[in-house]
């Protein structure tokens, strides 16, 4: 049906009325929705058109939100009203969509979004919003005209973790440039904020019981540079302001490995009581914290009870990557201790896949890193907790991991992975990836970003963009809609609207921009 439909809008899309500018045919949402029938006349927006919602706190929370991205560019008033009438219509009703689905009806009096519940609603308006021209990103006002191409799009995500992690641990990034980041995920539907937040190179988050790892854990960076750290209510802001947009924060602190900023920060926690200087290279697999030291389960009972606390998802997230210089009894011991931690603050542990080493508590995510050349006996261990219950989050750094180079030239990122390029990242299946794990194991796909060679805003979009808008794809979109021809001329349209979103993305010479 998706490709028959939009085969047929293709080819005879009405352009809007006196404008002389066709609409944007309704096939180039990213990610693809489950299906999207064209049909009928475009809507315009003009001065006179309004949201109207149906009283909804939801309702109105997505109105207040669409209002406010189209005000700046189009210079209309766009005022928000629960009374009937054409316009856009923002309406939580249909119980079919699910979870997170929406249905976007759009005609001749105007465009109506309906859903189930407000985060499908909010996921409807980022459709609409891709159906708009891209100059509507821009905050100075714009000519337009501004249409929405007829026809229906009814859609719901493949899968319910959708999600990015971004690093800021290797280099500290702020509160703005967090949120800038995460208005760039909403447009693509990601749901999970992955927030890195512990490693050798520095401490980020406030811990009142233990002060001194954020104000000398979060002294410094790679390279050396100033670091930094959330407060409390730094972080409370990040945590809202993603769930403004229907992202839920997942925070990681690694452990036992990738320990150093926390070591250096108390010398009891070393078996040694030396405290090791801070770290600023980008070595891993040196730091362990002290498996067998009672005090080191006094800091993660300590860290885990303030980080749960000011956390209102369900997750939190322990890292288990890389320990190299912890030996496998003591990490299957340290393990089985952490985990009953996180339970009795009320989360659900979530692991790097090494976690399967040891014994995933019941509910568990695992988070798979793995390349295409990690041994079978390792992905054979992780699809083993599949069958076992365990729930796998798909990461594989030779695809997924954005830091990764594209290609030889590129002038930021690391290769350990080998290159990623835009193809490879987006060309391949998550139902049928790692051999032996059932499909319904599952959850979901994650983005990471790393941040080792990456120190600013600039730096993070170059190697996301346009990567990450293919990870939200195989994260939303039903397997049949994949296709890499489809798919590189959909996201070579996305990249006027990045450039008016001031995104500084890579132009891959394997998208027709």
């Amino acid at each position: 049906m998706l490709v028959a439909a939009l085969g047929a809008f293709a080819a005879g899309a009405a352009p809007a009325s006196g404008s002389g500018s066709a609409a944007t045919p309704l096939d180039r949402v990213v990610p693809a929705p489950v299906s999207a029938v064209p049909g009928g006349s475009p809507y315009r927006l003009t001065r006179a058109t309004r949201i109207r919602v149906d009283g909804s706190p939801g309702a109105r929370r997505a109105a207040d939100y669409l209002a406010g991205l189209l005000r700046p560019s189009t210079g209309y008033p766009l005022p928000v009203t629960t009374e009937d009438g054409p316009g856009i219509r923002l309406r939580l009703a249909d119980a079919s969509a699910g979870a997170e689905g929406y249905r976007l009806s759009s005609g001749a009096d105007g465009v109506t979004v309906t859903a189930h519940t407000p985060a499908g609603l909010f996921h409807g308006v980022q459709t609409l919003r891709q159906l708009l021209p891209a100059a509507v990103e821009k905050d100075t006002v714009q000519p337009g005209p501004w249409t929405v191409a007829g026809g229906t799009i009814t859609d719901a995500p493949r899968y319910s973790y959708r999600g990015a992690m971004l690093d800021v641990a290797r280099h500290f990034l702020t509160v703005e440039q967090v949120e800038r980041y995460i208005d760039q995920l909403a447009l693509y539907k990601i749901n999970e904020l992955h927030l890195h937040l512990s490693d050798d190179q520095g401490w980020r988050i406030a811990v009142d019981s233990w002060p001194r790892l954020a104000t000398h854990g979060g002294s410094t960076q790679v390279g050396g540079g100033p670091g930094g750290f959330y407060t409390k209510d730094d972080y409370r802001e990040i945590v809202r302001y993603a769930a403004d947009r229907y992202l839920e924060v997942v925070p990681e602190i690694d452990m036992p490995g990738h320990s150093n900023a926390a070591l250096s920060s108390y010398a009891r926690l070393n078996c040694d009581g030396m405290a090791p200087p801070l770290y600023t290279g980008t070595k891993v697999g040196f730091s362990s914290l002290c498996v067998a030291n009672p005090v080191t389960y006094d800091f993660v009972n300590d860290v885990v009870r303030e980080l749960a606390a000011l956390t209102p998802g369900r997750y939190l997230h322990i890292g288990g990557d890389e320990a190299h210089s912890t030996s496998r009894a003591d990490y299957v011991a340290f393990m089985d201790r952490v985990q009953p931690i996180v339970a009795r603050y009320g989360k659900t542990v979530v692991g790097w896949h090494q976690l399967t080493a040891a014994d995933p508590a019941p509910g568990a995510l695992v988070q798979y890193w793995g390349l295409g050349s990690t041994s079978a006996e390792e992905k054979a261990q992780v699809a083993r907790a599949a069958r076992q219950g365990t729930g796998i989050v798909l990461s594989p750094a030779d695809r997924l991991y954005l830091d990764m180079k594209y290609d030889r030239s590129t002038p930021l990122g690391l290769s350990w992975a080998g290159y990623v390029d835009v193809k490879r990242s987006y060309d391949w299946d998550p139902g049928t990836y790692l051999p032996g794990a059932p499909a319904s194991a599952i959850r979901g796909v994650e983005a990471p970003l790393w941040t080792e060679t990456l120190a600013d805003s600039a730096d993070l979009e170059y190697m996301a963009f346009p990567r990450l808008a293919g990870a939200a794809e195989l994260g939303w979109s039903p397997a049949a809609t994949h296709d890499w021809d489809s798919y590189r001329s959909r996201l070579a349209a996305q990249g006027p609207r990045w450039t008016a979103m001031g995104i500084h993305y890579h132009r891959s010479p394997q998208v027709p921009w």
